[in-house]
C-alpha cells in the first residue's frame, strides 16, 4: 500500500483510538509563561533568556516555554554550554521549563524542503531533551499551497509529523501542535491530524487566540481532550472581531472536560510587556484559583 493509499484509508476510518490524551480525571492547573509575551525585548537584546527565567521566579510562575527564536543563532542549535546555563537557572530558581518551539512549515510542496524542516523539529527536540524540557511547540504549514487541496496536503504532512513524533519519542520529548489560524484554521482540522498521526507522543497545544472559525469556546471545549498545553491569550476571535476572554468560561471548560498540566499563558498587549503579562497574570490567577 503507498503513501497515499495509506492515507485514504486513514480518513475514510472512523476516529482512532489512542489519540485522546490520557490522564486522571479531574483539575489541576499550573500557570506558566511562554516566552513570546517578551517577543520584542527579545528578539531586540534589551531582554535574555535568563531575565525571563528570573522575571517567573520573581512572579512565582511555575514554568516557563522558552521558544527557539530567542536562543542565540536559532535556526543552528545553540551551544551545551549555552542549553545547560539556562537549565541550571530555570532549576535554581525553582522554574519548569516545559519545553521549546520552532516555527516549521509542513505545507510545502518540495519534499527537499520538507526534509529541511523535519531536521530543525529534530534538532529542537534534542535542545529540549538538554533543557529538561517535555515538548517541542510546532506548527503545521503558513498557508495552503497554491494548486493543492487540503487532502493533498495532508498526504506529505501526517508522514512528516509522524517522523517527527518517533524522534520525539526516542528522546521522550512530546511534539505538541500548535493550530495557528494558519493552514490549520478549525478544532475540527487540528483533531483530524492528530488522529491520522496517532501517537501518544503527539498532541496539541491549544491556543485560544487562533480559533477564528465559530464560537472559540465551542472550539476550545472540542479540542480540550487532545491538550497537553495551552496557549491563553487576553482574547479570543468570533471571526474577525477580538473579544477579552472570558477565562471564568475557559475555566468552567476544563472542569467539565478536564486537564492537568501546565497552561502558558502568553500576553501580547501594546505597552511595557512586564506589566502586561503581571496584570493578565492577576486575572488569570483570579480565575484559575
Amino acid at each position: 500500500m503507498n503513501r497515499r493509499d495509506l492515507l485514504a484509508g486513514l480518513m475514510a476510518g472512523p476516529a482512532l483510538a489512542g489519540t485522546v490524551v490520557k490522564r486522571r480525571k479531574g483539575t489541576r492547573i499550573k500557570i506558566g509563561l511562554n516566552a513570546y509575551s517578551f517577543n520584542k525585548a527579545l528578539l531586540n537584546g534589551t531582554m535574555t533568556l535568563h531575565e525571563v527565567i528570573d522575571f517567573c521566579a520573581q512572579n512565582e510562575l511555575d514554568g516557563v516555554d522558552l521558544t527557539g527564536y530567542y536562543f542565540p543563532g536559532y535556526p543552528k542549535v545553540p551551544s551545551d554550554e549555552f542549553i545547560y546555563g539556562v537549565k541550571r537557572a530555570a532549576w535554581m530558581n525553582g522554574v519548569t521549563i516545559g519545553g521549546t518551539g520552532v516555527r516549521n512549515d509542513f505545507a510545502l510542496p518540495s519534499p527537499v524542503a520538507r526534509a529541511e524542516q523535519i531536521q530543525l523539529v529534530k534538532d529542537w527536540v534534542d535542545v529540549a531533551a538538554k533543557l529538561g524540557g517535555t515538548m517541542v511547540r510546532v506548527f503545521s504549514g503558513r498557508e495552503m499551497p497554491a494548486g493543492h487541496t487540503f487532502d493533498q496536503v495532508l498526504e506529505w504532512m501526517i508522514p512528516a509529523f509522524q517522523e517527527c513524533a518517533r524522534y520525539g519519542a526516542s528522546k521522550g520529548v512530546l511534539i505538541g501542535l500548535q493550530h495557528h489560524d494558519d493552514f490549520l484554521k478549525t478544532a475540527a482540522e487540528t483533531i483530524r491530524v492528530v488522529e491520522l498521526v496517532k501517537s501518544d507522543w503527539f498532541s496539541v497545544i491549544l491556543d485560544v487566540g487562533s480559533l477564528r472559525q465559530g464560537d472559540p469556546y465551542a472550539e476550545i471545549e472540542k479540542l480540550l481532550p487532545y491538550a497537553s498545553n495551552w496557549q491563553i491569550k487576553e482574547h479570543v476571535w468570533y471571526g474577525k472581531k477580538k473579544v477579552e476572554i472570558d477565562l471564568a468560561r475557559v475555566r468552567g471548560i476544563i472542569d467539565k472536560v478536564g486537564y492537568r498540566g501546565f497552561t502558558p499563558i502568553e500576553a501580547l498587549g501594546e505597552g511595557d510587556p512586564k506589566e502586561i503579562v503581571k496584570a493578565f497574570l492577576v486575572k488569570v490567577r483570579k480565575a484559575f484559583a
